[in-house]
């Protein structure tokens, strides 16, 4: 549970420096310095205005081709996220009982529930950590599409559907924040972390972020975020639930 905090927690500090930092001012060209902008914020911009070009400068439609070649890249990151959790399902039991073991609370018993911990992950091949790689992976991205909403001077003056790409909407968060609860949801079907109170906090705490930062951002950036829930959603059907029920058949 601290270590979801503790992500959470860094999620919030960096979308707060989305508001205003890092030349958010300032248009978005070829010619802009610093790592930051060459190399993450000015590709990103490069690539919507390509596909933008390529419909009629639609960028409402190239944020979301966009936003689907970015999760198609994640998506061997989420898989193995989504192994990782099936895994950590499987071995419940056995983790059930290795702190029963060692229940006691002196450092001694502490130290060898930790070692008998770690060999069960080593026995499964269960990487702990492997649920959090896909979200610092995503927070690079997530920045630099804010900056290039943001600094691509085209995107703020269009369209797309009915809504102003550079405005803040009333619909899109509340879908985005449907969508991130749906998707989390799916993720914890079927799994221990289902039953546990504190869980059931964080099911409801990252949909309600997104939707409150949602109403303050541009509607463009929103839309990355339906999007790419959206399509989580549809790979958390397609994956995960093949998964769990192969994985009840060979019980």
């Amino acid at each position: 549970m601290r270590k979801k905090i503790f992500l959470l927690a860094i999620i919030i500090g960096l979308l707060a420096i989305l508001s205003g930092c890092m030349e958010i001012d300032q248009p978005i060209t070829p010619e802009s310095e610093g790592i930051w902008n060459k190399y993450f914020v000015y590709p990103l911009s490069w690539v919507l205005t390509y596909f933008a070009e390529l419909f009629t400068e639609d960028y409402g439609l190239s944020i979301v081709i966009v936003t689907i070649i970015i999760r198609l890249v994640l998506l061997p990151l989420n898989v193995k996220q989504l192994k990782s959790s099936k895994a950590m399902q499987d071995i419940q039991p056995e983790l059930k009982e290795i702190q029963q073991k060692y229940s006691s609370k002196d450092a001694n018993t502490q130290q060898k529930l930790q070692q008998e911990t770690m060999q069960l992950f080593q026995k499964h091949g269960v990487n702990p950590l492997a649920g959090c790689l896909p979200i610092f992976v995503q927070m690079p991205i997530l920045i630099a599409m804010y900056h290039a909403i943001m600094r691509t001077t085209e995107i703020q003056t269009h369209n797309f559907l009915w809504f102003e790409l550079g405005s803040p909407d009333m619909i899109l968060p509340i879908i985005a924040g449907a969508a991130t609860f749906l998707q989390q949801k799916l993720m914890m079907a079927g799994s221990p972390a289902a039953q546990n109170p504190q869980m059931m906090v964080m099911l409801y705490m990252m949909p309600i972020m997104i939707t409150v930062f949602a109403f303050f951002f541009p509607a463009a950036l929103a839309l990355y975020w339906v999007i790419g829930n959206i399509f989580m959603v549809i790979q958390t059907l397609l994956i995960r639930n093949p998964m769990m029920n192969n994985g009840g058949d060979k019980k």
